[in-house]
């Protein structure tokens, strides 16, 4: 009978063995992870679940009994060291050696920490990837407590949202040039700034970090233009690498996170990746998608494509942040924008920023605005691209775009 072995027990991997079930797979079915919970959601971990508005057990995909009720074997607290593709095994970290016909890697990613000559060891600094994260860093969370966040991307915004609403003063600082450089245009760079320093938040751009202070635990933080300020705790949230070292041990092809083709096979034919760890193509581009989205359509393609059904998978990027009372969507990838192109709301704060490469419309960031995010989804998923004069009209009804 043919086992199928995943390794990595979050959304991908338990959205990998639904589908293997729910498609019919009768063989085998072993899900693998290194925490002590079962499979759950981890965008509300910088969310709800740190401001206390959110259980446990609402964190968890399914409860645990679904797996033994549909014959998928679930290994938690359990390390895989090694795998060996030549003889389809994988080891254990008790040297424990399991066998498999198709492995699924789905090991996600890791934080991005400080080394330890900048004050990364000390105690009372934190990342924010898993449960364990958010667990330790949550009493920290005091009101009138002054806590550095170091990064303004997503992470490092949604923390600092978290914490100014919980009364702590919060001071963020951004090495470059102005907060969510990397993923956003200017456009909504100015509406969260303008957000964060409404709640009080000190926003500092251009300025990086030279290192924590502090002998056991932190006590302050010298700044790269000199400022040395006096805190109780630091988050980092300087991004995420993807998990590769599993596969790059077992001779597998990486590039931006594992390497897989339009079917989510790695460079061995019995060897699969989807989700935070696995880099694919996209109109011609390799590239990783860090998404609850994209880690479930990935990963159930993989299940469908372990059962021989060979299907392409075309991502249909999409993010979300939650951020005060602001929900941001995000439709699309704004890579090799030329022009954006603004349409405001009819009540403050409601904003959607629509990306273009030439005439090509390519993303649109929604805030508040859920109804022009699925216009502007549903617009990017059919390829068509309205004239930027028609977003910009307050005058047009929006809702006649999707129309042939």
């Amino acid at each position: 009978m043919a086992h199928v072995v995943i390794v990595g027990a979050g959304q991908a991997g338990a959205s990998l063995a639904a589908k293997l079930r729910s498609e019919g797979f009768d063989g085998d079915v072993t899900l693998i992870g290194a925490e002590k919970v079962p499979p759950y959601q981890r965008p509300p971990l910088s969310k709800a679940y740190l401001l206390g508005e959110m259980a446990e057990e609402r964190l968890y995909l399914r409860p645990e009994e679904f797996y033994a009720d549909h014959n998928i074997t679930l290994r938690l607290n359990t390390r895989v060291v090694a795998v060996d593709s030549q003889n389809k095994t994988i080891t254990l970290s008790d040297e424990e050696v399991i066998s498999y016909d198709d492995l699924a890697l789905t090991v996600g990613a890791h934080p991005r920490i400080l080394p330890a000559a900048a004050g990364g060891m000390l105690d009372g600094v934190y990342a924010m990837r898993d449960l364990s994260d958010a667990d330790a860093m949550a009493p920290a969370f005091v009101a009138d407590k002054h806590v550095l966040i170091i990064g303004g991307g997503y992470i490092g915004l949604e923390a600092a949202a978290v914490a100014a609403k919980r009364g702590l003063k919060v001071t963020l600082i951004e090495m470059a040039d102005r907060i969510l450089q990397r993923v956003a245009a200017p456009e909504t760079s100015d509406y969260f700034r303008e957000l964060h320093r409404a709640h009080g938040v000190d926003i500092r751009e251009g300025v990086g970090l030279d290192r924590l202070l502090g002998d056991d635990h932190v006590t302050g933080a010298l700044l790269t233009d000199g400022t040395e300020l006096a805190i109780d705790f630091a988050v980092v949230g300087v991004g995420i690498t993807p998990a590769t070292i599993l596969a790059e041990s077992a001779g597998i092809a990486v590039d931006n996170g594992i390497t897989t083709d339009n079917h989510g096979r790695t460079s061995d034919p019995h060897i699969w990746a989807a989700g935070d760890c696995a880099s694919c193509l996209f109109k011609g581009d390799r590239i990783r998608l860090e998404s609850v989205g994209n880690a479930i359509d990935q990963a159930e393609a993989v299940a469908r494509n372990i059962m021989g059904r060979d299907e392409e998978y075309t991502p249909k990027p999409w993010f979300w942040s939650d951020q005060y009372d602001c929900k941001l969507q995000i439709a699309g990838l704004n890579i090799g924008y030329t022009d954006v192109y603004i349409r405001k709301g009819d009540a403050p704060g409601v904003q959607s920023n629509w990306y273009y490469k030439g005439d090509e419309l390519l993303a649109v960031d929604a805030m508040n605005d859920p109804r022009n995010y699925m216009i502007g989804k549903r617009l990017i998923e059919a390829g068509r691209s309205p004239a930027p004069a028609a977003i910009t009209d307050p005058a047009t009804d929006m809702k006649a775009l999707l129309k042939p």
